[in-house]
């Protein structure tokens, strides 16, 4: 049976990444956790995330997780979400403050007042709602999800990798930004999987089926 542990370091939206994931893979051991041990016997990690970037990795060493999380990291299949996206590059101006460096490349802010949209009103900070979602690279974890789907995001804050070979989809907001990333045995969306109906548990089963 895969042990799929949810990193638990203090962010919202724990339960609802566990319950979607319930649904994908009902056979699955699927536990939230902040305890070493279940990261280090987990089949598979999430790291789910909702806020500011600079608060789950304070909760992290604080817990004494850091080390154990960014080992697991190296070699376990990971889906990160959101700010568990954020966390994988180097650097954000939220805060400002250091990512876990594992991607490399930086986080920043939204400026919509650099891009009208086409009514010429101002696009809101923090993009709130469904949004398209354009492929650029075939990945496991597109299977069976139509090009240009839309999912639901919620953010203010997005990753800008150094690397185009990183970015997996793209999305338009005022310009066109990273909205997933891939490399090896991390797939990370900047959209919410779990808040994003038939296609989002579409993706968390391509997740529980990849083998990298």
């Amino acid at each position: 049976m895969k042990k799929i542990v949810i990193v638990d370091y203090g962010t919202g939206n724990l339960r609802s990444v566990a319950q979607a994931l319930t649904v994908a893979a009902p056979e699955a051991d699927i536990r939230i956790s902040s305890a070493a041990s279940d990261i280090r016997q987990a089949s598979s990690l999430v790291l789910p995330g909702q806020g500011a970037m600079s608060e789950p990795i304070r909760k992290m060493r604080e817990n004494a997780l850091y080390d154990t999380v960014i080992e697991a990291l190296r070699s376990r299949p990971t889906l990160a979400i959101c700010i568990g996206l954020q966390m994988l590059f180097d650097f954000s101006e939220e805060g400002p403050a250091a990512g876990l460096g594992l991607l490399p490349g930086n986080v920043v802010r939204f400026q919509p007042e650099d891009a009208p949209s086409s009514g010429g009103a101002r696009y809101k900070v923090p993009q709130i709602g469904w949004n398209r979602v354009r492929q650029s690279i075939g990945h496991a974890l597109w299977k069976g999800i139509a090009d240009s789907s839309y999912f639901y995001f919620v953010h203010s804050y997005y990753a800008v990798p150094e690397n185009p070979g990183h970015i997996a989809g793209l999305t338009e907001y005022g310009r066109t930004y990273c909205s997933a990333v891939s490399h090896e045995n991390l797939f990370a969306t900047q959209f919410h999987p779990e808040k994003s109906a038939a296609v989002g548990l579409q993706l968390f089963q391509n997740f529980i089926n990849w083998d990298p």
